[in-house]
């Protein structure tokens, strides 16, 4: 059984120092019988599995609590004041850019634009009119039928007719402008959070009357404690929980570190977002996660499953004797440091290569074989 243990240290040993998980040898079912074969049938020996005690970088992983939320929150409002005519939208409605959200009533607006229309196509005709006499006078004036001052007069009134077409025409566009601003538009793609207004009512311009909030760029807001400042970096390691899915953790991104602290709760404002789109968020929901901060230490770390900690205060792990054969086990009491990542280091006890057992150390004895 031990050379099974053996080979598996060694075939299991990491390439690089800092590799991660822990190398685990699993003692899996089908040894079984191979187990039968070589030992005799009262062999009792109980089946574990273990782990080699590595010297990795030792993580310092800080809990955090936070909230998803959206790079885009827009309080609209209508540029113009009004009698609210329609609401198009209700709330949890998803709207797209340049949708119709609220009318307000336009009828006297839109009969002011349609004398401007008017006025601009009498000041065009009165303009066409003027060319025509202005051209007639010209084929006059090669014929001597009339002076020049009366051709420069014309081609003034050809100058002052097409000046005023110009105004009525920047009139009309103004009023069509005014017009249009009658109808409050999605400036982004998103969904309707609040709706403070309604049909009949009177709006003023800057009276906040829909909310509109963008849902396709969403991110993660973290309050952290001001002494991670200066050690957090778009490198840091971060892994989060939502509480809509709990049974999964995800990886995640530092976007920004916001360097302005607050100075009621001493913490500063850190955005994140997922490393994956599979997953289905919305604003407000409440996320946990955990920072990884580099310590610059190294130690020697083992798995969590290592450990076992008993009501008097003792701390010990199971360790195979590397002297025996058949292997057999040995309690050694450990003085346990920072965990991270499913593991956790050990400051005294055991040294870097000992192999510990995992699973199956709950009922073991001192020097029990296994």
């Amino acid at each position: 059984m031990y050379s099974f243990i053996k080979a598996a240290r060694f075939l299991h040993r990491p390439a690089l120092r800092h590799q991660r998980p822990l190398s685990v040898v699993v003692v899996v079912a089908c040894m079984l019988s191979m187990t039968a074969t070589a030992f005799a049938a009262d062999d009792r020996s109980p089946l574990v599995v273990v782990s080699t005690a590595l010297t990795d970088t030792v993580i310092k992983q800080v809990p955090l609590t936070g909230t998803v939320t959206s790079a885009r929150v827009a309080q609209l409002s209508s540029e113009v004041s009004g009698l609210v005519r329609q609401v198009n939208v209700e709330v949890g409605d998803r709207v797209e850019t340049g949708a119709a959200l609220l009318e307000l009533e336009r009828e006297i607006e839109q009969l002011t634009l349609a004398a401007l229309q008017a006025s601009t196509r009498q000041a065009s005709a009165e303009l066409a009119d003027a060319k025509r006499r202005y051209e007639d006078a010209g084929v006059l004036r090669k014929q001597k039928s009339i002076s020049e001052n009366e051709l420069r007069l014309l081609e003034a009134e050809v100058e002052v007719d097409g000046a005023m077409l110009k105004q009525q025409q920047a009139e009309e566009r103004r009023q069509q402008a005014r017009v249009e601003r009658h109808t409050l538009r999605a400036p982004f793609s998103g969904v309707i959070s609040d709706r403070q207004a309604e049909t009949g009512e009177w709006i003023q311009p800057g009276d906040a009357v829909l909310t509109l909030v963008a849902v396709d760029s969403l991110r993660i807001e973290f309050r952290v404690p001001q002494e991670f400042f200066n050690r957090i970096n778009p490198q840091s390691v971060l892994s989060v929980t939502l509480d809509a899915l709990p049974e999964r953790v995800f990886d995640a991104s530092i976007d920004t570190v916001v360097p302005v602290s607050d100075s009621s709760s001493r913490t500063f404002l850190v955005h994140a977002t997922l490393n994956t789109s599979d997953v289905k968020m919305t604003p407000g929901m409440s996320v946990h996660g955990k920072l990884g901060l580099a310590t610059g230490r190294e130690g020697v770390v083992v798995s969590r499953d290592a450990i076992l900690r008993y009501p008097d205060g003792r701390v010990i792990v199971w360790v195979i004797d590397p002297g025996s054969e058949p292997p057999t086990v040995t309690e050694k009491r450990v003085t346990t440091g920072i965990g991270f990542d499913g593991q956790i280091t050990i400051r005294d006890g055991i040294k870097a290569g000992d192999v510990v057992i995992v699973k199956g150390n709950e009922a073991l004895q001192e020097g029990q074989q296994v």
